[in-house]
């Protein structure tokens, strides 16, 4: 099962995570109005995790089994190639500029930097994300196979939304205890997999309820939609201190997907438009490869070569280079692979098992 109208709430999750990285200068996003949102930006990274637990679930709710084989060959399809990409361009800007970190790189390459304080955000900064993902692409057959093929949804439900409240509680303690003291107990408490786990699990129970008892429930939920973003929003304008950096909002952001989903208003005809679906196609793109392209072309270089100061301008030049980049990493990198992948993986199947 495929959910188009979720594809382009990647593309805004994405750009607003750019905007928190390179946008705060620009007056655009930088203003008594809006500025609140994008400096807690980096919470749709929590969005992410929430929905890949929501989407691995739907993708396999047809099948009785994982097999593994074919699930890690899928994964490693969808995002290996453009991860490793981004790894190799920052390769070679750090060969240009003398710095070579060899082992972050070697980290990076094997996807566990997220486990190692002080290299977690080295090489590409973004990528630690997918360090985190890593694990839940590693643990997604076991939890398919052996708990949600077996177990109904009560019990589930009731461990799944256990684990989630400790995880809040644990973190928001060992955050305000130790994560301004020490720069190794903040990298463990913001960035280690173990810690997020409860935004997958959550997003997993979430796909897991929607296949058993919603996904006929169809109808126009715009307004509903509009009230839940606008929940959102104010609960990161009046946040108190509060951290949402490991699933905080997931209520909300469950929420948010699920309405999407079922949703047949005027919002999902045009998060269905082949534009906002192929932007959203894009959006991993634009996550991962937004640290190598903005350090490609500086707002130093922009202002060199083009004579351009204004931040809002610079950021806009650097955003359509970024997108350019994405578009075609997509159509000439990660499309080509994931199809040839595919089609090895059902001639195997054929072979394997034969009419």
């Amino acid at each position: 099962m495929r959910i188009n109208q979720l594809t382009f709430t990647r593309f805004l999750a994405a750009i607003s995570i750019v905007i928190f990285h390179y946008g705060k200068k620009s007056f655009l996003f930088n203003n008594f109005i809006v500025d609140f949102i994008f400096n807690n930006a980096d919470v749709c990274v929590s969005y992410f995790f929430i929905l890949s637990g929501f989407v691995m679930m739907i993708a396999y709710s047809n099948k009785s089994n994982i097999s593994a084989k074919e699930y890690f060959t899928n994964r490693f399809a969808r995002i290996y190639p453009l991860y490793l990409l981004a790894i190799f361009i920052m390769f070679l800007l750090q060969v240009r500029t003398n710095e070579i970190d060899l082992s972050g790189i070697f980290l990076n390459v094997l996807m566990i930097q997220s486990w190692v304080p002080g290299k977690i955000l080295s090489v590409n900064a973004p990528g630690w994300s997918l360090s985190v993902e890593f694990v839940f692409y590693a643990i997604f057959p076991f939890l398919f196979n052996k708990c949600f093929n077996r177990f109904k949804i009560k019990p589930i439900s009731l461990y799944i939304i256990s684990f989630w409240i400790l995880s809040q509680l644990v973190f928001q303690v060992f955050y305000y205890l130790y994560a301004e003291t020490s720069t190794t107990a903040k990298d463990f408490i913001m960035y280690n997999p173990i810690l997020h786990i409860n935004e997958f699990l959550i997003g997993n129970l979430a796909g897991f309820i929607f296949i058993k008892k919603l996904q006929f429930k169809k109808a126009n939920y715009d307004f509903l939609i509009l009230t839940f973003a606008g929940l959102t929003i104010l609960a990161l304008k009046f946040s108190v201190g509060k951290i949402f950096h490991n699933g905080l909002l997931a209520p909300l952001f469950i929420s948010l997907i699920i309405l999407i989903s079922l949703n047949n208003g005027i919002i999902t005809k045009l998060f269905q438009k082949k534009l906002f679906v192929f932007l959203g196609e894009i959006s991993f793109g634009i996550y991962i490869l937004q640290y190598p392209v903005y350090s490609m072309f500086s707002a130093y270089s922009v202002n060199k070569y083009f004579h351009i100061t204004d931040p809002t301008l610079v950021f806009f030049i650097r955003l359509v280079i970024l997108i350019i980049a994405s578009s075609l990493a997509y159509i000439y990198v990660e499309k080509p692979i994931q199809n040839k992948i595919k089609t090895r993986n059902k001639t195997a199947s054929v072979i394997e098992n034969p009419a």
